[in-house]
């Protein structure tokens, strides 16, 4: 029997973004996705869900997403996995960035693992799939466990809507292709945990995101 997942979510930041505590029920080994600030808040959920982090996943390079990665990295001595290559520019310069949005405190981060199309992320005993899904950023990933059928998506893909393509970097045809090739064919009871907003199904966004009709 595998492994079942389980997630708190956590928003952080002005921007309301649902960082992750993804942990590995049967050993209690987790991983924090997206730690884009409020690290106080981050530290308070991983004591309460009483896990061990193993690592931080990133998503995409965005300051809302990234900007608390490098603290939470030298807080927690774990190393950062993802996203993908492509992002790097973005994760070069949060530290401007923060200053222009006006979140304090958010440092660039060199991962110390970028993630490809076709890796595979870790997390206690369960295994995610890496599909690189550019569009709202070069180097978005989702990270997928088809044993779960569950899917971290990050800012690909939300409830009704899709990421936002108006950002240095994006591209709406990119991204439409990249839900529509490889999220879609996920299969529709696929449950997913966005950067924002209320958790969906792959079905759901099927019928009815009108992204996608």
């Amino acid at each position: 029997m595998p492994s079942t997942p389980r997630a708190a979510i956590i928003p952080v930041t002005p921007f309301q973004q649902n960082c992750t505590l993804l942990w590995c029920e049967a050993t209690k080994r987790a991983a924090v996705i997206d730690p884009g600030g409020d690290l106080d808040r981050i530290r308070a959920a991983i004591a309460k869900a009483g896990v061990t982090v193993e690592k931080i996943l990133l998503t995409h390079g965005h300051i809302d997403h990234a900007g608390g990665a490098a603290d939470l990295r030298d807080a927690l001595g774990v190393p950062v996995e993802g996203p993908h290559p492509a992002d790097k520019p973005l994760l070069d310069t949060l530290a401007e960035t923060g200053a222009a949005y006006g979140i304090d405190g958010a440092k660039a981060v060199t991962p110390d693992r970028w993630l490809s199309e076709g890796d595979t992320v870790t997390v206690g005993e369960l295994t995610f799939d890496v599909l690189h899904c550019p569009g709202h950023s070069p180097g978005s990933v989702v990270l997928v466990s088809r044993d779960a059928r569950f899917a971290q998506v990050g800012d690909v893909l939300f409830r009704g809507s899709v990421g936002r393509t108006d950002l240095p970097g994006g591209d709406h045809a990119a991204l439409i292709s990249s839900i529509k090739t490889k999220l879609l064919p996920l299969g529709d009871d696929v449950a997913f945990i966005p950067g924002h907003g209320p958790t969906g199904t792959i079905g759901q966004e099927r019928l009815s995101n009108p992204f996608l009709q």
